[in-house]
């Protein structure tokens, strides 16, 4: 299920996106936030494209790989909505993550937001809820821009501050 934004292409990724999931995941710029580090064996990048690839068969739908309208064969990021664990509880989840180059240009703004409307007008869901690091202050900009309000925390990484849980509803 592919759609287009203004600038951007998302579409289900395949077994080919290995490698640039690789390149993004794996650079040390791209987790700055996170405590987890980025990948260091492809491996790895396989076994995350395989869980994702098993969302898609199973709900038919999940994180999209992102090019640009420009060059729509260079896959930028990775994104969308798909169902993760908050604790004990399973949410449907906003996340992405882009290569630094893309970085800057508003690309995870445009992704968040027709993520939303997809949850909303397509899936039908009441809410969707994404998870940041407390000083990941870009990203958090981008859940605010897109009208995401901050209303938990989430204890996700031990010895770590609390993550921020933002929600957003689906319009009445």
């Amino acid at each position: 299920m592919q759609r287009t934004t203004e600038r951007l292409i998302l579409r289900p990724p395949t077994r080919d996106d290995v490698a640039s999931l690789f390149a993004i995941y794996g650079d040390p710029a791209t987790h700055q936030f996170n405590p987890f580090g980025p990948l260091t064996q492809l491996d790895q990048a396989q076994s995350l494209l395989d869980g994702w690839l098993a969302h898609w068969e199973e709900k038919g739908y999940g994180q999209w790989a992102i090019c640009t309208c420009e060059f729509p064969d260079e896959v930028i990021g990775f994104g969308g909505l798909d169902a993760r664990r908050y604790g004990d509880v399973l949410r449907l989840n906003l996340g992405y993550r882009f290569g630094p180059k893309a970085w800057g240009k508003g690309f995870a703004t445009e992704l968040s937001q027709a993520a939303l409307a997809f949850g909303f007008v397509e899936l039908r869901v009441p809410e969707v809820y994404a998870v940041v690091r407390p000083l990941h202050h870009a990203s958090i900009r981008v859940l605010e821009k897109v009208g995401m309000q901050r209303i938990d925390t989430l204890d996700d990484v031990p010895g770590q501050a609390p993550s921020l849980v933002y929600r957003s509803m689906r319009p009445a």
